[in-house]
């Protein structure tokens, strides 16, 4: 089991990033702290907001916070698997084939605008997403560890896009959009001389190697019985749900339990509360929901079904109550 004074030292190290990363990116700590959480429980993110509003600076400002490598991938129709993963090359020096690696060879890797690239090209990046091994001509190449892809999607121009498919939506651990900042934070980034976007600045607070090892040490954080049974019952309720025609699996049920040990974790915490599930729920499992179509004709959205839900499942209790 994880010790406090391990959960200590990860909460301050939480803290340290989220401050380094909030320098370029104004006022959106709770996106910021989920984008950390999905690095540190070993997933990836999807930005699905409107250009300009900072998807890019975020994820550049983690990299710059982790100190590790940084590739952006610019998604487009005419964009191949091999420009995404690398591909074999001859070397005419040597007279031998190498293999030359793709930009997903890096500890954060920026997807920009993901549903542009045909659905080849979206495959290849989601295989490697998941295996965290890319296999070229029978030979596996391992990708950096850590290893987060931050995608980002424009949900309003659908002009030339390939909407990502539910199957593929459920390899993302996280989906989360960042919106317009509050008037006092766009202020400030308007402001002359503000260092908000400047990824320059951003200071390097930790290293990859610190962060995969807290990463395997927060997978041992405690996680009671009730809150598991609460979990289980939460994705029960999203397959009975009449609105739904397709409720989370048990492999979202899993991404869930380890973000919340990570979230509890951050709040310094070495065990999850029921609080924890409830505060993550949404981002994890809502994407991972499929809506029958007379409840999309009549408006409804995944994350208000998720909200009723919650509602209705019993929250378990601590034994002296």
């Amino acid at each position: 089991m994880i010790d406090t004074g391990e959960v200590s030292a990860f909460r301050d190290l939480h803290t340290r990033l989220g401050d380094a990363v909030e320098s370029a990116v104004r006022g959106k700590r709770d996106v910021i702290d989920l984008v950390l959480v999905a690095m540190f429980a070993g997933g990836h993110v999807l930005l699905e907001d409107v250009p300009g509003t900072g998807k890019t600076t975020l994820a550049r400002a983690v990299a710059g916070a982790l100190g590790g490598l940084s590739r952006r991938v610019q998604f487009t129709p005419d964009l191949l698997p091999s420009d995404v993963t690398g591909t074999s090359v001859y070397d005419p020096q040597t007279g031998q084939i190498r293999f030359r690696p793709g930009p997903v060879f890096a500890n954060i890797v920026l997807a920009d605008e993901i549903n542009r690239a045909a659905a080849k090209t979206q495959s290849a990046l989601l295989e490697v997403m998941e295996e965290r091994t890319v296999t070229i001509d029978g030979v596996g190449h391992a990708v950096p560890d850590p290893f987060l892809v931050v995608a980002t999607q424009n949900p309003i121009d659908l002009d030339g896009t390939y909407r990502l498919p539910e199957a593929q939506l459920d390899r993302f651990m996280l989906r989360t959009s960042i919106g317009y900042p509050s008037v006092e934070d766009e202020l400030d980034v308007l402001r002359p001389g503000s260092g908000a976007g400047r990824i320059a600045d951003v200071r390097t607070v930790t290293s990859p190697r610190e962060v995969s090892a807290f990463s395997g040490r927060l997978q041992l954080l405690h996680v009671a019985d009730p809150i598991l049974h609460y979990i289980s019952g939460l994705g029960a309720g999203t397959r009975t749900d009449e609105r739904l025609r397709l409720g989370t699996s048990t492999r979202g049920l899993r991404t869930l339990v380890r973000c919340a040990q990570v979230y509890a974790a951050s709040k310094g915490r070495h065990f999850v509360v029921p609080q924890d599930v409830q505060d993550i729920a949404d981002p994890v499992l809502a994407h991972r929901l499929v809506l029958t179509r007379e409840s999309v004709l009549a408006g409804v959205t995944t994350s208000e079904v998720l909200a009723d839900v919650l509602s209705r499942v019993p929250v378990p209790k601590p034994a002296s109550q």
